[in-house]
């Protein structure tokens, strides 16, 4: 119930009109990561290829298999004939050549290196074609529905295509998850092997636009320029998704557009009272009374409504016992220049079980015969 009514709740939020806004790619994107608001959409579920910005899911299957413990960054990789015969970009992996996992998330991440990818991909799943099924399980788990993986590099491969909105949907979780992956995004020059490998970002927004948090490029004759490059400024973090960019510069400048809009435009604002919710009373409960707790939920505002915010708080005025943590008590109730912009339930934070008969009767006693 408390799920539902937060959902009728933000869709009074997530209902916000894209303004006009031109970008050159024919495939485009903007989403917001907290809430996963889509903030602009250009032809968003067209098939396309995407090149190196598969390797997204690349590094979320990699970032998962280190939450879940059957990864390590000081675990040793040996690269394999095959991950060093991937050609494209790389960093030249000499077979039976090993490195750590840190260092080959570096190498993905800044160099967009092949060679690393596929032996990520080997040691991860016992082999490249395990963990390309692996990569589309997980695409599918997270409602990618244009999406089809053939490899883990975006090299060309017939069939493997995905959208601008599905390049989120995996940007989304990636950074929102596993927020670790910043180490290695946000490098702007590195070395590797002991300073004999240079490194330089192939995601200029690193160094050119202010807030760039990452995250991916890609390019391939076919697929053309493409990006998913993540900023965050004011505690908020956009995804601007670039497909088949017509040259390089322009797939930053697209994604600089869109990013700029996005901050100049809307606000994250997180859904809290401005002062103490007062408690409220509890009738047959075994305390008398329970605390009520706001959500905490993030809504995105249009910056001219955030600034005029104001908020309403209303509490039932006693509940009955049993109640469970999560139980809606009351609303929070979000408005600028007297429209509604969303209404948040406050919830229980604890459990109050109905007080038992004989302990009831043990109370009435002690209210006759003691006084209290």
């Amino acid at each position: 119930m408390k799920k539902l009514l937060f959902a009728l709740a933000a869709a009074l939020v997530l209902m916000i009109p894209a303004k006009a806004l031109e970008v050159s790619a024919p495939s485009a994107l903007l989403m917001e990561k907290e809430t996963g608001t889509v903030l602009f959409a250009k032809n968003e579920h067209e098939k396309l290829e995407p090149a190196s910005v598969t390797k997204v899911m690349t590094l979320l299957l990699t970032m998962e298999a280190i939450e879940n413990g059957t990864l390590h960054y000081d675990d040793m990789i040996t690269a394999s004939a095959h991950a060093c015969s991937m050609g494209g970009s790389q960093i030249w992996l000499k077979e039976n050549e090993q490195l750590s996992v840190d260092d080959m998330l570096k190498a993905v991440c800044v160099v967009s290196a092949n060679d690393c990818s596929v032996a990520l991909a080997e040691h991860i799943a016992g082999s490249e074609d395990a963990f390309v099924e692996r990569m589309n399980q997980r695409a599918k788990e997270l409602g990618m529905n244009d999406t089809h993986f053939v490899n883990p590099t975006g090299l060309p491969a017939e069939g493997h295509v995905t959208s601008s909105y599905d390049i989120a949907l995996m940007s989304r979780e990636l950074i929102l998850n596993h927020p670790d992956i910043r180490k290695y995004t946000t490098i702007w020059m590195d070395t590797l092997r002991n300073g004999a490998s240079s490194l330089v970002n192939t995601n200029k927004l690193i160094r050119f636009y202010e807030g760039a948090t990452g995250l991916k490029t890609g390019s391939t004759g076919a697929a053309q320029y493409c990006l998913s490059g993540t900023a965050e400024r004011d505690g908020m973090e956009l995804i601007a998704v670039i497909m088949k960019g017509p040259t390089s510069a322009q797939r930053f400048e697209d994604a600089k557009a869109l990013l700029s809009h996005g901050f100049s435009t809307y606000a994250l604002v997180k859904a809290m009272p401005d002062g103490a919710l007062p408690p409220v009373n509890v009738s047959l409960g075994t305390q008398a009374t329970v605390q009520p707790v706001p959500s905490g939920e993030s809504l995105l505002l249009e910056k001219a409504k955030a600034a005029k915010l104001e908020k309403t708080v209303s509490l039932t005025e006693q509940a009955s016992a049993p109640i469970a943590k999560g139980d809606v008590l009351g609303t929070l109730i979000l408005s600028s220049g007297g429209e509604t912009v969303a209404e948040v339930p406050l919830v229980a934070g604890e459990d109050v079980p109905r007080v038992t008969w004989g302990a009831l009767a043990l109370r009435y006693l002690r209210t006759a015969f003691l006084g209290r």
